[in-house]
């Protein structure tokens, strides 16, 4: 485990946050950004979508950027290339923003040093959704786990 992976910090975030700023939040039901946004909507979220390319993803108005989001934001979820993070991050501060949580795969040390910096609880390389759903039991939700233990093959 690494320092931008504390269980701590994962589990306060999980259970603290009510809005959750998805940056990279796609239209196409087919890309991750929107599942794991959906999945976020019914486990009671608020769910901001940002991206310059749409208008409306999961019923919900989009907006440009973090600096265009007329409300505060517990969590920054990033799903975008690593090279735009330091970027974000740099934004998420500004808006004052309570956490970045970066996407698996989305790796910035320069980017969680200016969140850490700035104040923000940072998650890097983990998914929000997993982690919502291991920690409040709910990884059978499509399809994660049959809910069935058993001790015997059939």
């Amino acid at each position: 485990m690494n320092e931008f992976q504390d269980r701590r910090s994962i589990q306060e975030i999980v259970h603290n946050a009510r809005t959750v700023a998805i940056v990279g939040l796609s239209a196409s039901e087919l890309r991750a950004s929107n599942f794991v946004g959906y999945y976020l909507q019914r486990h009671g979220y608020r769910v901001i979508p940002v991206n310059p390319n749409e208008e409306r993803v999961l019923g919900e108005q989009v907006y440009p950027s973090l600096r265009d989001v007329p409300e505060r934001i517990d969590v920054v979820d990033v799903f975008r290339d690593p090279a735009a993070v330091p970027d974000i991050a740099r934004e998420a501060v500004e808006v004052g923003a309570g956490a970045l949580w970066l996407q698996f795969g989305v790796i910035s040390p320069e980017g969680a040093q200016i969140a850490r910096d700035g104040g923000l609880k940072v998650v890097m390389d983990r998914c929000l959704k997993v982690e919502h759903a291991r920690l409040l039991g709910r990884m059978h939700w499509m399809g994660f786990d049959t809910g069935v233990i058993a001790g015997s093959r059939s």
